[in-house]
């Protein structure tokens, strides 16, 4: 079996578990005839290095301004954001419309290791950066010490 990382269960507990909802693209899109209400999806990546959790989204033509993170529920990390449909000018004729549009949501749950005091995010070129930098080995938040008398 592979290793899933700091997490202790591989399906409970991991980041893709279903215990938050984080849409896929063909959730997003069941049912959806109109491109009005379209719901675009950012594609995203995760590594992890020895020092953080790198999480990488594709949003083409997103304005820094139109994009939001947060931290949810002490470590559910959440992005999202709008893409924006063109203006349309009378009298324009569309003969292909295949670019997504509209709000877009990713949820992940990030591990016990994440430091979330310390994330920090940059969007360049279309790809939004999250930086997620790992607690010091054997620290936890949830732990209290207490002195002995």
């Amino acid at each position: 079996m592979t290793s899933l990382g700091p997490w202790r269960d591989p399906w409970f507990g991991s980041p893709f578990s279903s215990d938050i909802w984080d849409p896929s693209p063909r959730e997003l899109r069941r049912g959806r005839d109109d491109d009005v209400s379209a719901v675009a999806h950012a594609s995203v990546d995760w590594r992890e290095t020895d020092n953080a959790h790198i999480i990488r989204a594709d949003l083409p033509g997103v304005r820094r301004e139109d994009v939001k993170v947060q931290v949810e529920d002490g470590n559910v990390l959440q992005i999202s954001g709008e893409k924006s449909k063109e203006k349309e000018e009378t009298g324009d004729r569309w003969h292909c419309v295949e670019r997504e549009r509209g709000s877009f949501l990713r949820r992940f749950r990030l591990p016990e290791n994440a430091n979330t005091e310390a994330i920090s995010c940059g969007l360049e070129n279309g790809v939004l950066t999250v930086n997620v930098p790992k607690k010091e080995a054997g620290t936890r938040s949830d732990v209290r010490m207490i002195d002995i008398a």
